[in-house]
Order: C-alpha cells, then sequence, then structure tokens
C-alpha cells in the first residue's frame, strides 16, 4: 500500500480502494446489513467434529478451496447467490453484493491470492493482490478466510477494509 504525504493512499493504490469500494458499496441498499461477529470474522461457528489445531484436517484441500471462492468472489462473472454463498454471513450481506453485480466498475476489479496461512482450523491469513483491469492496484493486501457452515469464506472483516480503505461507510462494516 502507497501512502501520500497526508497518510492516504496514493496513486494506483487509492483507485484500487476506491473502485472496490465503489463497486461494493451502495449505502441505501445496505442499510439492513450487520455482521452478526461485529465484522471481524467472529460470525462463523465451530464444526464440533473438528480438533483444535492451528490447520484444518486436509490443509491442501483448504487452500485449493479458499484461492477458488476468493476468485470467485471477486470475479463480475459470478452470479450473486454463488458470492453470497463464499462470503461470511453472506445472506446478511446481499443487498452489498447486489449492488456489486450491478455496478459497471465491477467488471474491472478482480483478486488474485497469493499466501494462505492458517491460524486454526477454521481461520486463515490471505494474502492477495487487487487488480484493476487486470494490472496489480494494490499489492500483497492482507485478508482473513474463515470456514462457516463447511464452506472457506471471504471474511466480512475483508470486505469492510477495502471499504474503510476508500473512506467510504457502510451499514454492517
Amino acid at each position: 500500500m502507497v501512502l501520500n504525504r497526508h497518510g492516504r493512499l496514493g496513486g494506483r493504490s487509492r483507485l484500487a480502494a476506491l473502485a472496490a469500494a465503489a463497486v461494493l458499496v451502495v449505502t441505501p441498499v445496505a442499510a439492513g446489513c450487520s455482521d452478526d461477529g461485529g465484522g471481524n470474522g467472529g460470525g462463523s461457528s465451530p464444526t464440533p467434529t473438528r480438533t483444535q489445531m492451528n490447520e484444518p484436517a486436509d490443509p491442501a484441500a483448504a487452500k485449493a478451496e479458499i484461492t477458488k471462492n476468493w476468485t470467485a468472489f471477486f470475479n463480475a462473472e459470478t452470479p450473486v447467490e454463488e458470492r453470497v454463498r463464499v462470503l461470511e454471513n453472506g445472506e446478511q450481506m446481499r443487498p452489498v453484493l447486489i449492488a456489486f453485480a450491478a455496478d459497471p466498475n465491477a467488471a474491472r476489479v478482480s483478486a488474485k491470492v497469493g499466501a494462505i496461512a492458517f491460524t486454526s482450523a477454521e481461520k486463515a491469513a490471505v494474502t492477495y493482490d487487487l487488480l484493476i483491469a487486470g494490472t496489480p492496484a494494490v499489492p500483497n493486501s492482507k485478508g482473513t478466510s474463515v470456514l462457516q457452515d463447511d464452506v472457506w469464506k471471504v471474511s466480512v472483516q475483508t470486505l469492510c477494509a477495502l471499504v474503510n480503505q476508500s473512506g467510504n461507510a457502510v451499514p454492517g462494516c
């Protein structure tokens, strides 16, 4: 992330954050949204059959699912129903996702997953590049993925971090 002398995002970084926020935010549509987990990824429920360890039982399969779901979430051609499925508390965030899909700028934003490091059996730190028209605009961004309902999902915390970078506010973030 590149900050200018005023502590704000500069150049392509600011453009990427603004583009991401523009496609992710329509405040009137999102007015009813909330994150039961307080926007910190805490809304996921533990699976009782999982042992408490620092990674899932099959880390390779989990990494593949995380990569697939993050790519789908940020892909303009992914239907809203699929985005709801791969976003933590997706049903609650549906209005934001509908606005995201309807914004013509959404076709320019995508993400490429880099590193994935498990912090528990149900949470992973994800390093990704935020792309604008296929070009890295905010490389090495940090986000989280959470296991919710046996699906590795983009965390609401990650979505809200992108929105907050742009200076916009969305109920639920």
